[in-house]
């Protein structure tokens, strides 16, 4: 599926500061950049950086100035859908290595807390892919999703006590519930075909079968329909902005469309049945 992405951010710098952004698309071999273009008014010098396999844009910001960034993007996302109906879980000791930091719990995941109430509610399901499933499907039907309900501070452990939030949380939720549970879970950042109101999105990838599966516990969106920015073990590796310094956030628009030449696409939002996987 071919989607173009549009974004503008605006600051103002109170005192110097530098601001890193988290928003090109990941560059892997299920996700195409056709075309992309960042630029800023007024132009300021870019440093361009891969770290952990995101692609970040570093820059200063002067006492007194305000900058508008603008990004563009056409990107082709490829996806694989899966039967998971007769799956095993994979044992620990069998577990890749990069796979093993997404099992521990983390700031805003505290899986530690939450084994016993996992374990009450998703212990009885043997097929993984059930348990992940029966999981969203307990956040969806049980967390109110409600703009301004929670702030960078709501860990899963909030939102469960609150039983509301916004997309952050329910992905936090889902990733901390799987890791009680021994399934790898990584906090997917990324654009999203259809979100209103548009915005970055963020979800779940839980590792079952040797491969990430994605879920949305706030089904929202259509699954196929993600632009994947970034992974990490929980929001704080893949802020889309880290500012430092005096400077203050003013505006953002965020869009992401169905490119004019692209085919009709079928649109996937859930299935207990198979999953789907962005690599």
């Amino acid at each position: 599926m071919k989607l173009n992405i549009t974004v503008e951010i605006e600051y103002y710098a109170f005192t110097a500061g530098t601001i890193i952004l988290n928003i090109h698309p990941s560059k892997n071999t299920q996700q195409h950049i056709i075309t992309e273009n960042f630029q800023t008014e007024p132009f300021i010098h870019l440093e361009s950086l891969t770290v952990q396999n995101n692609q970040l844009t570093r820059f200063e910001l002067l006492e007194g100035n305000q900058v508008k960034v603008g990004y563009q993007a056409s990107v082709e996302n490829h996806y694989q859908f899966n039967d998971y109906q007769n799956i095993a879980e994979t044992a620990i000791i069998n577990l890749p290595p990069d796979v093993l930091p997404y099992l521990y719990p983390s700031r805003y995941c505290q899986s530690d807390k939450l084994f016993r109430f996992a374990a009450n509610l998703f212990g009885a399901y043997i097929n993984p892919f059930e348990k992940v499933c029966a999981i969203s499907n307990w956040i969806f039907n049980n967390i109110l999703y409600i703009s301004g309900s929670s702030n960078t501070q709501t860990t899963a452990l909030d939102t469960i006590t609150e039983r509301a939030g916004v997309c952050r949380d329910f992905a936090h939720l889902g990733i901390a519930l799987c890791r009680a549970l021994t399934i790898p879970a990584r906090y997917f950042t990324g654009y999203a075909l259809q979100l209103q109101p548009p915005d970055f999105h963020a979800c779940f990838e839980a590792y079952i079968g040797n491969n990430w599966v994605l879920f949305d516990a706030t089904r929202l969106v259509p699954l196929n329909g993600m632009v994947k920015i970034a992974n990490g073990v929980d929001a704080a590796d893949t802020a889309v902005a880290n500012i430092f310094g005096g400077i203050n956030f003013i505006s953002m628009n965020v869009a992401c469309e169905l490119a004019e030449d692209a085919d009709s696409p079928f649109l996937y939002y859930y299935d207990a049945l198979s999953g789907l996987s962005y690599i």
